[in-house]
């Protein structure tokens, strides 16, 4: 029922009043690199409090390998950088968020320094920078070899744990942003769950939306379970700007072992002269793209996917042997573990692996401040899309971007602070029990999972994805309608929405560009040369010109401040 993907506004029936009452200047939903960036930012001169779904050692940012994409080495410069970024972004760059982000890189890792993030180091002690696909020198900033989302993570936490102004939530799950009436208007908090407390209303006075990426609705990905497109299933339900949803990064090389979860092989692994080699031996991407191994990496998970679509009982392995067992242990010491785990040598054995969901691209519409198309509601890092990544992510500027963001939506928040203290509005969510059959939310979720895996994901067909719109309305019928009184419910709901939207953007987008493949339009198309804007109720999107998205954000968060 298509209805219920448009009209239903929360996930649980309330009255805001009655609930226990939180109050704080600024809300921040989400404990990766930009929510901690914008907490530190904000706390400067108000009073914070940090969202974390699970621990805060569970974010995306955490489990980031390959490191922090900026122009400090003496053969780069920023205009270089800023090149490589809007040639990967295949038409869809905005050149103006490019460079304002980008030329901001080398600030923002001389501040973490100041902060004591632990930057591998050259044998001359100058920063070790390694190169990632597309890239065309080395320009990547890494900590402890393959664990620089955790060190960075670690620097941002204890530097906030540090912080008389901020208090930090931690196992605490944000159901929706709560605005002033039923079709937007001022966002003013957001109601939570936390499985000691029960449910609360988190009073601010700003909210920032920093709650990650989307990866968990894919059957494959890289993503830790949090990432479930929570954040963008609330913005949406709270009427806010969505664009380029249908744009997600699909990571080339994961572990593929069978029986056992996927883990992220990184990029950098290539960078340091890895090959991709089937099962003869053959390094295939040779032929595909003149950086071979180190092509785009949608051009290089749909040269594998389609080996492996060719014949299911191939092998596609990455080829570490020539950089040997003692530096690749070094240089990529997690790795390295992890592989030892299942018995793998990465300096005589070949180490197979498969492509996963990584990375949306698309996400809450936001200006270069970061602010949204609410009033009271910003956004930073994987949730937000500021036209930096166009349709196809450099490596590893999505860290770069947090902390520029982060850093920029934070000071949005306090510049945009009202002089009065959050204040209770009274709202109630008034959602009558379903009198439909239930489904079991396992084989939904595993359903859902699968289908989009299948059909929405590295390689997509149009009257495939009319029918996967169909599935969607199907379990919407009997799972959108119901009320869960629990996490995995909750999560489910938010699966449908993301995943609904995901379809129906990527349906819309009849032709190809970047990490949006369509087999049955397989070229790319100047008409659809244009960003998609959807909003609840979502009838056609409205669009915006490439080159333009920064306006078009920077008035739909004017407007409705006048």
């Amino acid at each position: 029922m298509a209805e219920l993907f448009e009209s239903r506004r929360y996930l649980i029936p309330f009255r805001a009043i009655l609930l226990p009452q939180v109050f704080t200047d600024v809300l921040v939903i989400g404990g990766g690199v930009a929510g901690l960036r914008a907490a530190l930012e904000a706390a400067g001169e108000a009073d914070v409090i940090v969202l974390a779904k699970a621990g805060f050692d569970r974010s995306n940012t955490a489990l980031a390998q390959g490191g922090i994409a900026a122009a400090v080495g003496d053969d780069d410069s920023v205009e270089s950088h800023i090149e490589d970024t809007i040639t990967a972004g295949a038409g869809l760059c905005e050149p103006d968020a490019v460079r304002s982000i980008i030329a901001e890189g080398p600030e923002r890792i001389a501040e973490l320094a100041e902060l004591g993030m632990p930057f591998d180091r050259a044998g001359d002690g100058g920063l070790a920078l390694g190169r990632e696909a597309a890239h065309r020198t080395h320009r990547v900033l890494h900590a402890h070899g393959d664990a620089t989302g955790r060190a960075l993570a670690d620097t941002l936490l204890a530097a906030c744990r540090g912080h008389e102004r901020i208090r930090l939530f931690d196992h605490c799950f944000a159901l929706d942003l709560l605005t002033e009436d039923v079709d937007g208007g001022r966002c003013a908090g957001a109601i939570t769950h936390h499985p000691k407390y029960g449910l609360q209303v988190i009073w601010a006075r700003k909210t920032i939306l920093a709650s990650g990426g989307l990866g968990q609705i894919f059957r494959e990905t890289t993503n830790p379970p949090v990432a479930t497109g929570d954040g963008l299933a609330m913005a949406w339900r709270a009427g806010a700007l969505v664009a380029d949803v249908e744009l997600v990064q699909f990571h080339p090389t994961t572990l593929y072992v069978a029986g056992s979860g996927r883990a992220l092989i990184s990029e950098a692994v290539r960078g340091e002269g890895a090959f991709l080699v089937d099962q003869d031996g053959r390094r295939f991407m040779v032929d595909q793209h003149e950086l071979a191994e180190l092509a785009p990496r949608d051009v290089v998970a749909r040269a594998i996917h389609r080996l492996l679509a060719a014949d299911p009982n191939a092998g596609v392995f990455l080829d570490a042997r020539q950089i040997g067992r003692e530096r690749f242990r070094q240089r990529f010491p997690g790795i390295f573990a992890l592989l030892e785990q299942f018995g793998i040598d990465p300096g005589s054995d070949l180490i197979p692996i498969r492509p996963a969901a990584h990375y949306a691209i698309g996400g809450v519409l936001v200006d270069l401040e970061g602010r949204t198309s609410l009033p009271g509601l910003l956004a930073c890092g994987e949730i937000a899309c500021t036209g930096l990544h166009g349709a196809n992510r450099l490596a590893s500027n999505s860290l770069l971007e947090g902390l520029v963001m982060g850093r920029r939506a934070g000071r949005a928040a306090l510049a945009a602070l009202d002089r009065a203290p959050p204040a209770p509005l009274r709202i109630v969510s008034d959602i009558r029990p379903s009198r439909r059959s239930a489904l079991d939310v396992h084989d939904v979720i595993s359903s859902v999972k699968s289908v989009l895996w299948r059909h929405a994901g590295i390689e997509r067909d149009g009257e495939r994805l009319a029918e996967v719109c169909e599935m969607f309305d199907f379990w919407a019928r009997y799972t959108l309608d119901k009320i869960f009184d629990d996490r995995l419910g909750w999560e489910v709901q938010n699966v449908l929405w993301t995943g609904r939207l995901l379809v129906r953007a990527a349906l819309w987008r009849a032709e190809s560009r970047g990490v949006h493949f369509r087999v049955d339009d397989p070229e790319p198309v100047d008409a659809f040369l244009v960003h998609a804007l959807w909003r609840r109720p979502a009838g056609a999107p409205r669009t915006a010109p490439a080159g333009t998205l920064v306006e078009t954000a920077a008035a739909a968060a004017d407007a409705v401040r006048r």
